[in-house]
């Protein structure tokens, strides 16, 4: 099957494409949900249209804990039936749909009482894993282990000798969540979807009560599309209840904004060999292995401030230094933190004022005659979620339509992976990269490495690492705007890489190297590549200097001092 390219012109024949004739689902908003509901329909044979008013997964979708897992902690509130169909997403992932970008993550848990909790915790990891296994996706993961605290301290020699008593070690998931979605997008397209991001809804097309479509205003070029379409899919999470208030109608349900921060500290900082996975007073702490770093998180409280940019607070950063030492032998300071980053999880209203106890499960409605909308939900069951979707929007469909087959459609550098993967050494030979930098590259584009490797072979520069940034090589970034739709020096260093949280100078030594990389790609002129550079530094500072503010009124402020990059 043929890869799909989403440069610059791909993008433009996209929207005349989904302006020139009916659409039968346009799915409004590219993060994991809107990007999985475009593969569903367009793999059922629908003609399918995907716009997003920013990046590919610029929203929630880039910002979360990178785990794609069953949920532990929801057996805790007796959520079998979430749990199970979690596992089974998770297994799906592992073993079929993407096994290039989805890797097992262990974690330990460790006790702090002896004789009740072992029985408790235990019985609750056991019957995790019997209820991964009984999915018949989980045999691909170790089963769960008890730990004596010598063994523990052995495997995560940077706790406190008397901050356990013994442990529990299990395994996850985890995947670069932007990369994971950006494939997801290439894979609808090499399916027919026509897919454009920086294109934003304004409003939808109406006739009498019935929604039948959308405009669409192009942000890069000023144009603005009619599409239409004979089912629209609201699928922006934060965003639901500003993208139903462009029809005037009140939604069935409504969605709040929980926000959640993240550290990112160099794996020197913490000596261990496992994740770790700890209780707090409101929720849980997780310790995430993150290659050469390790991702500190969560938070979740309320958020109600600017959901394009939620800001990370001083007091943030210290809730979750002051969780993670309380095990820590040696303490984590200010100063070991590399990045910060905070992200809006898109929450089923309730009862509850606490975020914590609102709805991880998702729900769809169709509010009006036309118009679908899908909220709430968890990462890990994305899939799911975009099932719901299609159906919900078939039934209105007068014609027959085939069932999902999502299941058995592996994303786009699955097929063929694993052999590359056992050939990684003579691959490397061949190109004359060093063996992890291939195993670098094949973990992040699978068989589409080869696209990668061809880059490298006409032009050998392209195969040495980005200065200041060593982990990522040069035809990364020229491939992120010819291949993936990157359209802007910040969706390369945020999302389609991840030197913004991953370098102590959060990319800025990067940043004209990258965009002079771009450039070509994008018809960029020398002033354009300055405004890029500009405007990313002047993002970093604002960043900077949320995290100095003492709560989120103050951090929204600090951070909404930078502006939007637009065209010159």
């Amino acid at each position: 099957m043929r890869t799909a390219t989403l440069g610059p012109g791909e993008r433009a024949a996209a929207l005349d494409s989904m302006a020139e004739r009916e659409l039968d689902v346009l799915v409004v908003g590219a993060g994991v949900v809107g990007a999985g509901t475009a593969l569903d329909a367009a793999t059922r044979g629908l003609s399918t249209g995907l716009v997003e008013a920013r990046d590919w997964a610029s929203g929630t979708s880039s910002r979360s804990s990178k785990l794609i897992h069953g949920g532990l902690r929801y057996l805790e509130m007796l959520d079998f039936a979430l749990v199970r169909e979690a596992l089974k997403e998770r297994g799906l992932l592992l073993e079929r749909l993407a096994p290039h970008l989805v890797k097992p993550v262990p974690f330990l848990y460790p006790l702090q009482h002896k004789g009740w909790e072992r029985w408790y915790a235990g019985s609750g990891v056991a019957l995790y894993d019997a209820m991964s296994v009984s999915s018949g996706h989980g045999r691909g993961l170790p089963v769960h282990r008890h730990l004596s605290r010598r063994r523990a301290l052995r495997v995560a020699p940077a706790l406190k000798k008397d901050a356990l008593v013994g442990a529990l070690q299990y395994y996850d998931a985890q995947m670069d969540d932007a990369r994971f979605v950006t494939t997801l997008v290439r894979t609808a397209a090499s399916y027919g979807a026509q897919v454009a991001s920086r294109a934003r809804v304004v409003g939808f097309l109406r006739e009498g009560e019935r929604v039948v479509g959308a405009r669409v205003l192009d942000v890069e070029g000023g144009g603005e599309y009619e599409i239409r379409a004979r089912q629209v899919v609201n699928a922006t999470g934060v965003w639901t209840d500003d993208t139903q208030a462009l029809i005037g109608e009140r939604g069935q349900f409504h969605v709040r904004a929980s926000k959640g921060i993240h550290l990112v500290v160099p794996k020197d900082r913490i000596h261990s060999t496992t994740g770790l996975i700890l209780r707090t007073e409101k929720s849980v702490l997780f310790v995430i292995p993150w290659g050469r770093h390790w991702i500190v998180g969560t938070t979740d409280t309320g958020w109600d401030l600017d959901k394009a940019h939620p800001a990370a607070s001083s007091a943030d950063i210290d809730y979750l230094l002051e969780h993670v030492n309380s095990v820590l032998a040696v303490p984590l300071t200010r100063d070991d933190v590399q990045g910060v980053y905070a992200g809006l999880r898109p929450l089923l209203a309730g009862e509850s004022d606490a975020t914590s106890k609102l709805s991880r499960e998702h729900t769809v409605a169709h509010p009006v005659p036309g118009l679908v909308v899908v909220a709430g939900g968890k990462y890990t069951t994305y899939r799911v979620m975009a099932k719901d979707a299609v159906d919900e929007a078939v039934h209105a469909l007068d014609q027959r339509v085939a069932a999902c087959v999502t299941e058995d459609v592996p994303l786009l550098g699955a097929e063929g992976y694993r052999a590359l993967w056992n050939a990684r050494a003579r691959i490397a030979a061949r190109v004359g990269l060093h063996v992890v930098r291939v195993e670098h590259l094949l973990n992040r584009y699978g068989s589409m490495t080869e696209e990668l490797l061809d880059l490298i072979a006409a032009d050998p520069g392209l195969g040495e690492p980005v200065g200041g940034a060593d982990d990522y090589l040069r035809a990364e970034i020229v491939y992120a705007a010819s291949h993936e739709g990157a359209r802007h020096l910040d969706d390369v260093l945020t999302r389609r890489t991840r030197i913004s949280i991953e370098t102590f100078d959060r990319g800025t030594r990067s940043a004209r190297e990258c965009a002079e990389l771009m450039a070509p790609v994008l018809g960029w002129e020398k002033a354009h590549v300055e405004k890029e550079i500009e405007h990313y530094e002047k993002r970093v500072e604002a960043e900077r200097e949320s995290q100095r503010q003492p709560d989120d009124l103050t951090a929204d402020a600090a951070r909404l001092g930078a502006p939007e990059i637009v065209p010159l």
